[in-house]
């Protein structure tokens, strides 16, 4: 039996789409008879370290290249955190246990809380607003294309009688462990939230109720091009500018 019904193999396997995917000098970091296989670009050990959490549908090596080399360039080393089962990790990957991950990584950084800035896109906001919430004095938190709702997103994957649940027992499951706007409530660090208006897997309401939830300071940007899948393609440069304006603020530094 799953620890949690969150963790079930129906739901896992009708959530996550793991595959292998090597790349060079892959960061790892040892889990409990498991390991991620990251990367970690580090710049300057005076530099932030953004902890970044990709979507359900890629792997650490599609963020190689030039997104690297964009946040390298805007002032932070970056940590692309991995999924259990993903590219170069092994294990398996489950909503719940994949929290403890966390830790993990933060740990792997050697970097106090508040030098780390966490960033999550679509299902990596579950792991990066876990990460904000066990360490609120980190220095930061952007959210693209987020999940205010989980459980919203998981009934369209399964029924709770699927996972040996009622609906009332995999909402307190969610509750429990997945619980966004306590999350973000929780975080003191600087907050920017970024999502298409044209999102068509998950709704701009999910980042306009992120955005609300979050103290100050904080910023919301709504683009009017790009959907959930192109976002950043779609808005590169202003992406880029508003993630630099979020590191600027932390460490002082002068926009160039």
């Amino acid at each position: 039996m799953p620890r949690h019904f969150l963790d079930h193999p129906i739901l896992s396997s009708r959530y996550f789409y793991p595959w292998p995917e090597h790349f060079d000098q892959p960061f790892f970091v040892e889990g409990n008879g498991f390991r991620l296989g990251c990367r970690y670009l580090k710049v300057s050990p005076e530099l932030p370290t953004i902890i970044h959490f990709h979507g359900n549908g890629e792997t650490v090596a599609d963020y190689l290249g030039d997104f690297e080399q964009r946040i390298a360039a805007l002032g932070a080393n970056l940590l692309l955190a991995e999924y259990r089962g993903y590219g170069m990790s092994s294990g398996e990957p489950a909503l719940v246990a994949m929290l403890a991950d966390v830790p993990r990584l933060v740990a792997a950084t050697g970097l106090a809380p508040e030098q780390i800035i966490f960033f999550g896109r679509s299902l990596g906001s579950l792991y990066a607003l876990h990460g904000a919430a066990l360490y609120p004095d980190a220095a930061g938190l952007i959210i693209e294309s987020g999940l205010a709702d989980p459980l919203e997103r998981i009934l369209m994957r399964i029924t709770p009688e699927e996972v040996g649940a009622t609906l009332t027992e995999l909402q307190a499951e969610v509750d429990r462990h997945l619980n966004q706007r306590a999350k973000i409530a929780a975080f003191g660090g600087r907050v920017l939230v970024m999502h298409s208006r044209r999102d068509d897997l998950v709704s701009v309401s999910h980042a306009e109720r992120l955005y609300q939830w979050a103290n100050e300071p904080k910023q919301l940007l709504i683009f009017e091009r790009g959907d959930h899948n192109t976002i950043l393609a779609a808005n590169r440069d202003a992406y880029f500018a508003a993630v630099g304006e979020l590191i600027n603020a932390i460490t002082g530094a002068v926009q160039p």
